[in-house]
């Protein structure tokens, strides 16, 4: 697999988590970044949802297949860290993975997905 490749490695607006409206999205900046080099197949992520900053590693495989570590944070207490903590939960179930356009798409094993478009697209 290249170092680089341009149609996954990059930030990601979060635009469909269960529970969560699209304006509460947009209002917390919800985003994960997988700009970083590939090493070892890896991708070193990170997330936010308005509050803390999360981190993990994605491991992209051949057939639509994606492992994601169970990764840590900053410890900041916040008013509000519902999406936080349905994000932190929900990533590290994610089994499958599609990029179709600017959308990228993680599935879990129960067909529970979340969906992103990505930041640089106008």
């Amino acid at each position: 697999m290249p170092a680089k490749n341009p149609s996954l490695q990059r930030q990601w607006m979060i635009v469909s988590l269960d529970g969560f409206s699209k304006d509460q999205l947009i209002a917390n900046k919800a985003e994960m970044n997988l700009a970083a080099n590939m090493v070892d197949g890896k991708i070193q992520a990170s997330a936010y949802m308005g509050c803390n900053q999360m981190s993990f590693v994605t491991e992209f495989k051949k057939g639509g297949k994606v492992k994601i570590s169970k990764g840590g944070s900053t410890m900041k207490a916040c008013q509000d860290m519902n999406l936080e903590t349905s994000f932190q939960k929900k990533i590290e179930t994610m089994t499958k993975y599609s990029v179709e356009g600017h959308f990228l798409t993680l599935t879990d094993d129960n067909g529970s997905s979340m969906k992103f478009v990505a930041a640089d697209w106008d």
